[in-house]
Formats: C-alpha cells, sequence, structure tokens
C-alpha cells in the first residue's frame, strides 16, 4: 500500500517557467526605462523616413530625395566609435561613427517607433544615418524576447540630410 502512495505521476501540464513570466518581463523593463532616462540620460532626436512621401523606386525600393516626420526624443545609449580616416583614389575621407543602444520594448510600446535602416539620428551637433541593425541581447534567454536593439550609424555628409 505504501508504494501505491509514494507512485511518480505525470501532470496534467507542465509548470510554468520560472522568473519569465510577463510580471517578471514588466519589472525588467521599468527597470531599464528607469536607468536609460533617469541615470544615462542620452537623449538624441530620431528622424524617421515618412513612408506616405517619400517617392521609392519600384524595382529598388530606394528613394534619391527622402521626406521625414518631424524628429522624435529617444532616450538610448550611445558609444562613440571615433573617427577612421580611409585614402582613396580621390583622397582622403573622414568617417565619424556611433553605435545607439535602444530599448525595444520602450520603443514600439510605449513610442509607437520602429527604428529601420535609412532613418537619421540627431546626437550632439551631428546627424548620423542608421546604416545597420542587430537585435543581440534576449530577455531571460528565450529566442522570441529580444530586448535591445543596435543600430550602427555613420555620420552624414554636408547637405545628404537638412533638417
Amino acid at each position: 500500500m505504501s508504494n501505491e502512495k509514494n507512485k511518480w505521476s505525470q501532470p496534467a501540464s507542465p509548470p510554468p517557467p520560472l522568473f519569465l513570466g510577463k510580471k517578471e518581463r514588466d519589472l525588467v523593463k521599468q527597470f531599464n526605462d528607469e536607468l536609460i532616462e533617469r541615470v544615462i540620460g542620452q537623449v538624441i532626436a530620431y528622424y524617421p523616413i515618412d513612408l506616405e512621401h517619400t517617392n521609392f523606386h519600384p524595382l529598388y525600393n530606394e528613394a534619391v530625395t527622402k521626406s521625414f516626420l518631424p524628429p522624435i526624443r529617444v532616450y538610448a545609449l550611445v558609444e562613440y566609435q571615433g573617427q577612421e580616416t580611409t585614402t582613396e583614389k580621390h583622397g582622403i575621407d573622414k568617417m565619424t561613427k556611433i553605435t545607439v543602444h535602444f530599448h525595444k520594448r520602450r520603443l514600439t510600446e510605449d513610442q509607437d517607433l520602429f527604428v529601420r535602416e535609412g532613418d537619421f539620428i540627431s546626437y550632439g551637433a551631428a546627424y548620423y544615418e542608421i546604416v545597420a541593425l542587430k537585435e543581440p541581447k534576449e530577455l531571460f534567454g528565450q529566442a522570441d524576447r529580444q530586448m535591445e536593439i543596435v543600430a550602427e550609424c555613420i555620420r552624414s555628409r554636408e547637405g545628404l540630410f537638412d533638417v
């Protein structure tokens, strides 16, 4: 009789994941929002492309001249990558780069902003174009929960982007 009481039985459904529920994700979002906005406090102006008024090429999906929406204030972590000097057949070229780390949920849920390649950023007195995007960090190791958007940006040439 004591063997039947100690017999293992399989539960009807698997247990919920530990520390991965909505409350935990919201707590992480709250911490990140507070850290980015009140402690780090780096502010950029984000200029998204106006998709309705920009004339894109039907085959290449590129536009010679772009229309932009009004700037949006965004708090982010900005890393200055420095200036790179290259020499090519046309002379010396200097390129300044920054890397911007965005909090994904803050942008998409609170500001309804989606970071895209080709958009522009104002940081300090300079304008930068987003040339590459990555989503390198997962929340609690979950493949479907990216928490960061990293934008690699290069400084815009004079006359390319005028506010």
